[in-house]
């Protein structure tokens, strides 16, 4: 079996969010499915086969499978464009059908993602508490025009925008407290944002739900982002977002929100073989 590693959202050629690609005529057993991205190790692992007039994709992060994955898909999306030619393939995930677009840049094979459909919702105020008090967090911290919220891109994230570039670089939590956090309301990610112009946000998502402390590139919490920004009022057009930089793996995402609300959302970023 050939298990390709590709770091996604590269910045200027280098850093990038690692993820395993599997590309088989039938997919494996879930065991062996979930065996392969514990020992691959990263956030998740792609795997997809053949289906109808595209390919039937599946991810599985450490520990569970996960509905959705965007830098896993663009990982997938240059490798398809490396096995089968650049162009658009047609994905079917477990609960939607995406699409992915490979092409070449600067020697390189990029994707852009066209996300499943989009949604937000408010979080209570019990909830809110609590995560903010597992990042050592108040209220005051938070950036007033962005409002907490649930946001959904085809995987369920906490979004937390805060008003200073500095809170959002000392992020820190207790591993084990936020897995259990995240677990018992459904996160894929908690994603911390601070949104430095209309057009640039950084970003750090942390992951312990699924059995990593952080995410350097998350193409779905971009997504889930992007939606509800759009659909809240709060931003419209593209942005881009800077993440991993205190991991030293620092990742560029180009995000654009398709119109209309709960429209999917277009991220798009270069790949890089590991070695």
């Amino acid at each position: 079996m050939n298990i390709q590693k590709l770091a996604s959202f590269t910045r200027e050629s280098a850093g990038g969010n690692p993820a395993g690609v599997v590309i088989e005529e039938t997919l494996p057993s879930d065991a062996m499915m979930q065996q392969i991205a514990a020992d691959v190790g990263f956030s998740e692992t792609a795997f997809a086969a053949p289906e109808g007039n595209g390919f039937r994709v599946r991810y599985f992060a450490p520990q569970a499978e996960v509905p959705f994955c965007g830098h896993a898909t663009i990982a997938l999306g240059a490798a398809l464009g490396a096995a089968f030619g650049a162009g658009q393939y047609d994905l079917a995930l477990n609960e939607a059908g995406i699409s992915v677009e490979a092409y070449q840049k600067n020697g390189a094979w990029g994707a852009k993602l066209i996300s499943p459909g989009t949604s937000y919702s408010a979080i209570d105020a019990i909830m809110l508490d609590s995560f903010l008090k597992l990042f050592g967090l108040e209220p005051a911290d938070l950036d007033g025009q962005i409002p907490p919220a649930l946001v959904n891109g085809g995987a369920q994230h906490l979004l937390l925008a805060l008003k200073s570039h500095q809170s959002l670089h000392d992020m820190a939590y207790d591993f084990d407290a936020g897995a259990a956090l995240m677990q018992k309301h459904a996160l894929v990610t908690v994603n911390l944002i601070h949104r430095a112009a209309p057009g640039l946000i950084y970003s750090r998502n942390a992951f312990a739900g699924h059995g990593v402390y952080e995410d350097p590139a998350t193409g779905a919490a971009a997504a889930a982002l992007a939606g509800y920004l759009r659909d809240a009022g709060l931003q419209s057009g593209p942005f881009e977002v800077v993440q991993g930089v205190e991991m030293g793996h620092g990742s560029l995402l180009q995000v654009d929100a398709l119109n209309g609300p709960g429209a999917p959302v277009a991220v798009a970023g270069t790949t890089r073989v590991m070695a």
